[in-house]
């Protein structure tokens, strides 16, 4: 201190960029990381570096919760500059499998490691993605609904200098990053050299380094999109061991890094894009599929989950209980709320020898009044199938509902985008107003419903795409409401292909019965004033989480089959059903307009298995049997009786005599009083009172007379 020279203290942190030293520090913490975390005394890092190595996989999964707890400012470094980060990581794993696999060996060269990450952090829907989380560490949940063909990415291009022969290695980025080569050869030069000319290099690819990169197309989950909206959606690439993971159709939640891309001009146009203005992507570093939507079989349950699932499969009264949680606030029409029990359960598919396979999934039609609560159940449905699709019959084309061609911008190649049929698959889609679609479109799903599956050939493609879905439609009757004075083939528009691929049908009639009335009066109140009545019953029964939880349970760990007793009493009921459909059928002289054939019998046969699966029973019993052919009893044969209930078969034909007899009676444009009718058709001809009051219904329905003054005069207005 004597000598009078300026004394100086940096008083500045150092800068971290330029020195090499932090990069190495973080390298090494987070090879201690690799090294020296454990969980219950397993370190579970260096065990799954050392097996995937030995299965020459070179690829390390890391939980971020678990470097949270080790490193919290190391984890934040993570998330915050994950492009910094993750290659160092990526180097940390090349140096752990040094040490665990290959210790001894100092020589030897591995190949580059990939870092794999997944957490439980909160998850950002893709219309959330903005300026602010730009290469940061994000958690996108989606639904895949594209994935392009795997492609080449090179991660080192060799290049080399035509005229002087030197050649260099250029690194790429990863995602849609590209590079551009030099201009000008860099060479040293001896003295009296010539240049060489401008753009001299070119790409040597046999000497090159590539990796495979698929590009995946992800949108919003169809129960994520605001009313109103269009589903957004984000470009994903992905490289090495994520490719080929996910098909379109699956769901799933991808952490990656935001990042941007210079999009490339379309050749047609001919606008002169911003300069600085860049496209989203997302480069994937995880990708986790939702087990518990695409439930094959390795869906994960905790062991209490399982305990739970099995005490409530051993309740002697699951069945009711279970078809009282189905939408609770509708009140009443017990049998269908069964019906769709079974629907959302499903039978067993069955692969056969010769490679036939015959489906599982039970199909369920809701044919009646409007107000009868149908939407209402569709809704329902919706929530608490583990994957459910919801469409309206009117917005649906066949190519919505099947397959659409699109056209890559890129590579300009044409490539499938699976619809409704094809993202549920596994599940359920419901279909409203079913009556109300184009014929055209509504053959579209024939084959979707009994093969369960989609063929297609448009553009070039031919191909089968797999819809192993459930069918749930809701559909009016033409006339709006059912008119009880007609045969159900003149109440429902459909064809007989399409209605003999339903296992259930449902007609759903608005009853006026006065004490039903008052029950729904009295249940519907109760609702709207927030009144707790049975929906809390309900609830409190089995809520919908769990209700959904158990069903993915009951799919994936339970595929019934018939004992041989339930086989025997099955064929030989199904055997006196079409006995007794072909008599009605002879009584009425007319074919029956909802069919009964084989189909039907493998729709008890579903039936049966889908009660024995909610029980978890793997062997179906005579008890499943009588319930299933209750509810087809109720359903679909109710259906096909309900025509020739109407009266006796001489009470019809005496009021189509009357038809006639009445319309040779009043020319067009004359009336004439009830009384005076009624004295010579009943007194003079012998006709019974109740043709004539039928007939002059069915008359009246047709528009073909007019009741006037107040129901005395009968006046003829049309053909």
């Amino acid at each position: 201190m004597d000598r009078q020279s300026v004394y100086s203290l940096s008083v500045l942190p150092p800068d971290y960029d330029t020195t090499e030293d932090t990069r190495g520090q973080v390298q090494a913490q987070l090879e201690q990381f690799l090294l020296q975390f454990r969980l219950d005394n397993a370190f579970i890092y260096r065990d799954q570096i050392r097996e995937n190595v030995l299965l020459k996989q070179y690829y390390c999964d890391v939980d971020v919760g678990h470097l949270i707890s080790f490193n919290e400012e190391l984890a934040h470094r993570l998330v915050t500059e994950p492009a910094e980060i993750i290659p160092l990581f990526e180097s940390a794993l090349k140096r752990c499998t040094m040490r665990i696999v290959y210790p001894s060996q100092k020589d030897i060269v591995l190949p580059e490691h990939q870092l794999l990450l997944h957490s439980n952090a909160g998850e950002i829907s893709i219309r959330d993605l903005d300026a602010m989380t730009i290469s940061r560490l994000v958690r996108v949940p989606g639904i895949v609904i594209g994935a392009s063909v795997l492609s080449s990415k090179a991660t080192a291009l060799h290049i080399q200098c035509r005229n002087c022969r030197q050649t260099k290695v250029l690194p790429v980025a990863g995602g849609f990053a590209g590079v551009s080569l030099p201009r000008v050869c860099d060479r040293q030069r001896m003295p009296g050299e010539d240049q060489c000319p401008m753009d001299p290099y070119v790409v040597v690819h046999e000497a090159c380094q590539f990796v495979d990169q698929q590009i995946i197309k992800l949108q919003e989950a169809p129960d994520q999109v605001p009313v109103g909206e269009l589903p957004r959606h984000v470009l994903i690439s992905t490289d090495r061991y994520l490719t080929n993971r996910v098909v379109p159709g699956s769901r799933c939640t991808i952490t990656g890094i935001f990042s941007i891309y210079q999009n490339k001009q379309s050749k047609g146009s001919n606008t002169t894009s911003a300069v600085a203005i860049r496209t989203p992507y997302l480069r994937a570093v995880g990708i986790h599929s939702d087990v518990d939507h695409t439930a094959k079989g390795n869906a994960i349950f905790s062991e209490e989950e399982e305990q739970e699932f099995l005490e409530m499969s051993r309740r002697p009264d699951l069945y009711n209980v279970f078809a009282n949680c189905i939408a609770p606030s509708i009140y009443g029409n017990q049998d269908i709320k069964k019906a769709i029990a079974c629907l959302l359960l499903g039978g067993s598919k069955k692969i056969l020898p010769d490679g036939m396979k015959l489906r599982g999934d039970i199909n369920v039609l809701l044919l009646g009044d409007p107000g009868t609560a149908k939407s209402q159940l569709l809704k329902f449905v919706e929530k608490v199938a583990p994957i459910a699709i919801y469409t309206s019959g009117k917005g649906s084309s066949a190519a919505g509902l099947t397959a659409s061609v699109q056209r890559d911008h890129t590579t300009r190649e044409f490539y499938l985008e699976g619809g409704a049929m094809v993202l549920a698959d596994g599940g359920v889609v419901c279909i409203d107003e079913f009556d109300k679609m184009r014929d055209e479109d509504r053959v579209a799903i024939h084959e979707a419903m009994e093969q369960q599956t989609i063929s297609i050939a448009k553009a070039g493609i031919t191909t089968i795409l797999n819809a192993r879905t459930s069918v749930l439609a809701a559909a009016n009757p033409i006339f709006g409401r059912y008119d009880d004075l007609k045969t159900p083939g003149e109440n429902i528009d459909f064809q007989t292909t399409i209605l003999s691929r339903f296992d259930m049908i449902f007609i759903v009639k608005d009853e006026h019965e006065r004490g039903r009335d008052e029950k729904i009066a009295k249940y519907v109140m109760n609702v709207h004033m927030g009144g707790r009545g049975q929906e809390e019953q309900a609830e409190a029964e089995i809520p919908v989480d769990k209700m959904k939880r158990y069903i993915s349970y009951c799919k994936s760990r339970c595929a019934p089959r018939l004992s041989p007793e339930a086989a025997e009493k099955l064929s030989s009921h199904f055997v006196s059903i079409r006995k007794q459909v072909h008599a009605a059928e002879l009584e009425a002289n007319a074919r029956s307009s909802i069919p009964i054939t084989v189909r039907q019998l493998e729709a008890i046969v579903r039936i049966t298995e889908s009660l024995a699966k909610l029980t978890l029973s793997p062997v179906a019993t005579e008890q499943h049997v009588d319930e299933a052919i209750r509810l087809f009893l109720a359903s679909t044969m109710d259906a096909v009786n309900m025509g020739s209930s109407q009266g006796s078969k001489e009470l019809n034909e005496e009021v189509h005599k009357l038809e006639e007899e009445l319309k040779k009676r009043l020319p067009i444009g004359w009336s004439t009083s009830l009384a005076t009718l009624k004295r010579e058709i009943c007194d003079g001809k012998g006709y019974s009172e109740q043709a004539l009051n039928r007939a002059l219904v069915v008359l009246q329905r047709r528009d073909t007379i007019a009741i006037r003054g107040q129901g005395s005069q009968v006046y003829r207005s049309g053909a």
